[in-house]
């Protein structure tokens, strides 16, 4: 297993993050670990790897870095080692121990004599094709391979665990092959590079390095093929030999290369022979298919761990795009903390529902959700509607009245739209987040508050910073853990499934059955961009239901500017349809219209009676200044 750091401390706890040549950490979008943290730097350190060493580099960080406490600048991690980042703790987790005790490997290009070369392709191998094997005879030898067979592949068949598979095979294998050194070299999938190895020198102990040839390497990559390259030397002393012979055979799942197993010695006495080839042959066969029915176990139970996370995660959330699965997960993080989020994201992505999603899943839940939209409200409603106020405060206060401060206690208090925040009260806020506590307007007394806070925006608030149009210390008290919800066009494959779970609630509000969306107005769903997101959808297929007189929701139900944006996006070579008739109709007397009025929009309005601003928007949707070009082109 690779190395990696679990996060057990800042905003990414309980994350695990696998460890590759070269991982830098900061507060910056380009980092592969980024930390949303004042304390951290844009680039602030980064891990790299050299020779199964991992060396820790502080990139001149203006908070520094540290490793069990004491600050670096550049360090050899180990297993266990503590890495602190800002507020973030994070615990080094190196290659397993059987990987740390083993030999490495030193893959060159080592020339020599002229040598003996055999190979076999898995197409002229009998030990695994019952079909040929039948017809062989029987012999002492060949009942000794087949137990061999059945033993190996009865000792790995039933492993989960990939790296356990491989130590256990080169055992086997030694048992079997009179083999001096030996390694099993993982590919990467779909590229030649050695993504992990396990090797074993047997003759002069684990602290050496197994060398493998490069020129054997590459032929067994390449034309997928086993080789026994026997090298002898007659020279020297009477009666000695100087010699080499080398195994090498893939382990090939299909059409994919998933290893290589390689094997030497140096004996004379124990060269390797031709039955050694195909045995070994037959072996990688057994061993590609036990490790690669190890990977999809390991694949699947990450998979199935995911999907028990976000089954257990209560939200009222739809959609099963790789987006919103990260959504799920993000929420799954940080709903057991108290820590602040700010939830980014378009106008009508669902921020809210992600925000008492993270209520209902945190120990809060039994306590009040209290949502305030900021964006609703004058600054001074707002402010008495935020921290509420004593009798007689102004005009209008006959009694005291708590703020939503105070009715969420021990819940959460979830600001929507917290970007249009006046200043003022973008001070007082700050003060809350700072000290817990607050003063009712009119009010002396402070008053401790045990709340979490939630926050949702639709701007771009390190804008909004620079501009001087929000308070850099606010944002960061509210940036502590922050997610963006992507917009409906960057998951469009969750369109169906959003679009008919608005179909089936307005259908029973309206008491009027609906059996589904037809696919003609599936289609227009699908080519429209959705600027209002989320939201937009909903008002479309509830308007759909309302109107709609049949059991299928048609393209004539959806709202018209939906449909003749859509409709713009069809082939042209697609058979006329009614929509895609009238959108052409509408264009064509627009384009007359201007013709007529020399191009002069408000003219054209006039003579089609209709407002010139309606006639600005049927133009864009329309696209009929593409037409128009198209028409003043030579």
């Amino acid at each position: 297993m690779s190395a990696k750091l679990l996060a057990i401390r800042g905003p990414l706890r309980t994350s695990e993050f696998r460890l590759g040549p070269s991982v830098s950490i900061g507060s910056s979008q380009e980092n592969e670990i980024r930390l949303n943290d004042i304390g951290v730097s844009e680039r602030h350190c980064a891990i790299d790897t050299s020779h199964g060493r991992y060396v820790l580099r502080d990139l001149q960080s203006c908070g520094g870095t540290f490793v069990n406490g004491i600050p670096v600048t550049e360090r050899q991690i180990a297993d266990g080692d503590e890495i602190a980042i800002g507020n973030s703790v994070f615990v080094f987790r190196g290659e397993t121990q059987r990987r740390t005790e083993s030999n490495q490997v030193a893959v060159e290009e080592t020339p020599g004599p002229a040598a003996q070369v055999q190979q076999l392709r898995y197409e002229d191998l009998t030990l695994l094709r019952p079909e040929t094997l039948a017809a062989l005879p029987a012999s002492e030898r060949m009942a000794r391979n087949l137990s061999v067979l059945l033993r190996i592949s009865t000792g790995i068949g039933g492993m989960r665990d990939a790296e356990l598979l491989t130590w256990t095979l080169l055992g086997m294998v030694f048992d079997v092959v009179p083999a001096e050194r030996g390694a099993l070299l993982l590919i990467e999938e779909g590229t030649r590079e050695i993504r992990s190895h396990t090797a074993w020198d047997r003759v002069q102990g684990p602290d050496h390095t197994v060398q493998v040839s490069q020129g054997i390497l590459r032929r067994v990559m390449e034309e997928r093929i086993s080789i026994l390259e026997n090298v002898g030397d007659a020279g020297g002393v009477a009666g000695e030999m100087q010699a080499q012979s080398i195994l090498c055979a893939p382990l090939v799942a299909g059409e994919r290369l998933l290893g290589i197993l390689y094997l030497d010695t140096r004996n004379a006495a124990t060269l390797f022979r031709e039955e050694d080839l195909e045995l070994i042959s037959a072996i990688a066969g057994l061993a590609a298919m036990g490790l690669e029915n190890a990977r999809v176990f390991e694949r699947l139970k990450q998979e199935n761990e995911q999907l028990r996370a976000e089954a257990s995660l209560t939200h009222d959330m739809v959609g099963g795009s790789v987006q919103m699965r990260e959504v799920y997960q993000f929420i799954e993080r940080v709903a057991a903390s108290d820590a602040t989020v700010l939830i980014e994201g378009e106008s009508g992505t669902g921020k809210e529902l992600a925000a008492r999603a993270i209520h209902k899943n945190s120990p809060r839940k039994n306590h009040p959700f209290v949502a305030l939209n900021c964006a609703a409200l004058t600054e001074t409603l707002l402010e008495s509607e935020l921290f509420g106020h004593e009798k007689g405060a102004f005009t209008s206060a006959i009694n005291q009245k708590k703020g939503f401060l105070e009715v969420a206690e021990g819940g959460t208090v979830f600001l929507d739209e917290v970007g249009e925040l006046s200043l003022i009260l973008q001070a007082k806020l700050l003060r809350v987040l700072q000290e817990r506590e607050f003063v009712r307007v009119g009010g002396t007394q402070p008053i401790k508050i045990n709340v979490r806070f939630l926050a949702a925006t639709n701007k771009d608030l390190q804008k909004a910073v620079k501009a001087g149009e929000f308070r850099g210390d606010l944002f960061h008290r509210l940036n502590v853990i922050s997610v963006a919800l992507p917009a409906l066009r960057e998951h469009p494959q969750d369109i169906p499934l959003l679009a008919e779970h608005f179909a089936k609630r307005y259908a029973e509000k309206c008491n009027r059955p609906v059996r589904g969306i037809s696919e003609q107005a599936r289609a227009c769903l699908m080519r429209y961009e959705w600027p209002g997101n989320i939201r937009e959808l909903e008002n479309a297929m509830e308007r759909a239901v309302v109107v709609g007189s049949s059991e299928w929701i048609l393209p004539e139900d959806l709202p018209e500017m939906l449909v003749e944006t859509a409709a713009g996006g069809a082939q042209e070579s697609a058979p006329a349809k009614y929509h895609e008739a009238v959108r052409r109709m509408k264009k064509e007397l627009i384009l007359n219209a201007l013709e007529q009025s020399a191009g002069n929009i408000t003219e054209a309005a006039k003579t089609l009676g209709v407002h010139g601003n309606y006639l600005h928007r049927l133009m864009r949707n329309l696209d009929v200044r593409a037409a128009m070009k198209k028409q003043n082109q030579p």
